[in-house]
């Protein structure tokens, strides 16, 4: 079995996501939880279990801005994705 062939930036096609959740840390990211709320904040940590933590945080509901909070805390089961912002 080979290995996936590198992209134009020396990478592979399929980044193994803890290593790309490593890239991430310190920068700001979207969390869509499964209920549908987001986060908007820079992403100090996540675990093995997805709990992530994030600071300058801002919720939104239904795309509008709810609350704005200094650090959040989010238990991973309720993660549905996480997205690198530029």
């Amino acid at each position: 079995m080979s290995a996936p062939a590198p992209t134009a930036n020396g990478a592979a096609d399929s980044r193994d996501p803890s290593g790309f959740l490593s890239e991430i840390i310190g920068a700001p990211v979207t969390v869509k939880l499964n209920s549908g709320v987001t986060y908007k904040g820079e992403l100090q940590s996540v675990d093995g279990y997805m709990n992530i933590a994030l600071e300058q945080t801002k919720e939104f509901v239904d795309g509008k801005l709810r609350r704005s909070y200094g650090d959040a805390f989010v238990r991973g089961n309720n993660v549905m994705y996480i997205s690198a912002d530029s």
